[in-house]
């Protein structure tokens, strides 16, 4: 079990965040108590944290979510999968948090998810994360920086001498072309602890991408995804091979 700096640095971000989000919003009399957003996408490819979970085959996804005008949320999002023992044919996420802008140009989002395998046959699979946000936006820079934090638990302990608690770190940027309808976008992400399936074992995974927005909710996407980890990760053949992923999707 790790109490290590992954633990403390998890918790003080989250902390530092949830105390960030205190100051009440305004609302106006106007907007919608509730409001529905969700979206539906084929992806060539799915890739979690640059991790390939479909087998290179096209996954199916999709989303719905309850948001509140002061900023509280939830919902859910499913996905398809490879077949396997371990996770079954579908991911199926449940989330709820709390978003908004704390100051001019300046966002945040905290909240909790909780990963379900349906279909899986070898328990446990579930995993339950803490997630925090910051969103700065720099004139048409949009940035995200992120940490999620998932504490010690069973779907986790692979083994004596392994991590069973996993520190993700991650910043992302989009900037949309001028009079055009493309956004570019990057990421970065760094894994440390029990999801690099391996003792003192650390994983970092990239894309660079962009999008094309069409008829007003209709996007199609193409990025680069790629992954730089240790054994036993790079050890099997297309689970964290460098690849390009196309999407389409549409929002509502």
């Amino acid at each position: 079990m790790l109490t290590s700096v992954r633990s403390l640095l998890a918790a003080s971000v989250l902390a530092g965040a949830a105390l960030a989000a205190t100051p009440a919003m305004a609302q106006d009399e106007e907007t919608p108590i509730v409001t529905v957003t969700g979206n539906v996408a084929l992806v060539t490819d799915y890739r979690f944290r640059g991790v390939g979970l479909s087998g290179g085959d096209p996954a199916i996804q999709g989303g719905i979510t309850l948001n509140t005008a002061p900023g509280f949320y939830v919902g859910t999002w499913a996905s398809s999968l490879a077949d396997s023992p371990a996770y079954g044919e579908m991911e199926l996420d449940l989330f709820a948090g709390w978003a908004g802008e704390v100051t001019d140009g300046l966002g945040v989002d905290v909240g909790a998810t909780y990963y379900l395998y349906p279909s899986n046959t070898v328990d446990p699979a579930d995993v339950f994360e803490l997630y925090a946000k910051l969103k700065p936006t720099v004139g048409p820079l949009a940035l995200t920086l992120g940490v999620a934090y998932a504490p010690s638990q069973d779907s986790l302990d692979f083994g004596v001498g392994l991590p069973d608690d996993n520190l993700y770190l991650s910043a992302d940027a989009s900037i949309g072309i001028p009079s055009t309808p493309i956004t570019v976008t990057g990421h970065v992400g760094y894994t440390d602890g029990a999801m690099t399936y391996t003792a003192n074992s650390k994983a970092w995974d990239y894309s660079i991408g962009a999008s094309l927005t069409v008829l007003g909710n209709v996007s199609l996407g193409v990025s680069y995804v790629g992954v730089e980890a240790d054994a036993p990760l790079k050890d099997i053949s297309g689970f964290t091979d460098d690849t390009v992923v196309g999407s389409l999707s549409v929002s509502f």
